[in-house]
């Protein structure tokens, strides 16, 4: 207990999951709106119920001279990687949010799954439900659910996988993982709706983002580097990283 007249210590604050050199190595654009920066896999964006460790906690190191850190656009899954965008302050965020909420973005995200999808290009038109179950919720295809569409590609095959881009041209909770796993290719170590698999993470990555800020400008364009842990399966699939620059 604190002594008689003497204020109690603030709880001390635990350091970010990242370092500030961590966070700003991730930056991928940054502009006087926006940033958009390389989220790494297995970390939330927020805090939830469990109080684990969340990217927010990292934004204070992305102020970059503003008076106040930067807010999430939009959301990813904690263990999906690649590309999230911020809004660096009250006026980007109400832009983005109109953005976002009338579908302008184009979103493009990458995933190895297991097996292969009936075509080589398509879409899946799967409505979906999300329901509370008493070990948590999850997302599944239902007559009851909300319309939701994802157009897909073949990329590449490797042995008993397939390389996918995906196009969702709706927003909904887990759309791109339930639609694969509907479809007979779960996403490599899909804990939710596929195969867990112990020390491999979810092979699935919001690679790019088309983001028409401005009406006399063009389009921003971002894409993120393919994280560590689907390189291997990327490759076994046909994907050849670029090389480096030379010095």
């Amino acid at each position: 207990m604190a002594r008689p007249g003497l204020k109690a210590a603030p709880p001390r604050r635990r350091p970010p999951p990242l370092t500030a050199e961590e966070i700003q190595a991730r930056v991928l654009h940054r502009d006087g709106l926006i940033l958009v920066i390389d989220k790494p896999a297995g970390l939330a964006v927020h805090a939830g119920p469990s109080g684990a460790p969340n990217l927010e906690e990292c934004f204070d190191d992305l102020r970059f001279g503003l008076p106040r850190p930067p807010s999430l656009a939009h959301r990813l899954d904690a263990d999906t990687a690649g590309v999230l965008v911020l809004g660096r302050h009250p006026k980007a965020l109400a832009k983005l949010g109109r953005l976002f909420s009338g579908r302008d973005t184009e979103k493009t995200y990458w995933a190895v799954v297991e097996g292969a999808p009936p075509e080589e290009e398509g879409a899946f038109d799967m409505p979906l439900l999300k329901v509370n179950t008493r070990s948590g919720w999850s997302v599944k295809v239902s007559s009851k659910g909300q319309p939701s569409l994802t157009r897909y590609k073949v990329l590449g095959h490797g042995p008993g996988i397939t390389w996918l881009e995906l196009k969702p041209e709706t927003g909904r909770t887990h759309q791109i993982r339930v639609h694969c796993a509907a479809a007979g290719c779960p996403v490599i170590a899909d804990r939710l709706y596929g195969t867990a698999e112990p020390n491999k993470q979810l092979h699935l990555q919001s690679h790019g983002i088309v983001l028409p800020l401005s009406q006399t400008k063009p389009p921003i364009v971002v894409t993120a580097p393919p994280p560590p842990h689907m390189l291997a399966a990327l490759q076994a699939c046909g994907f050849s990283p670029e090389p480096s620059p030379t010095p």
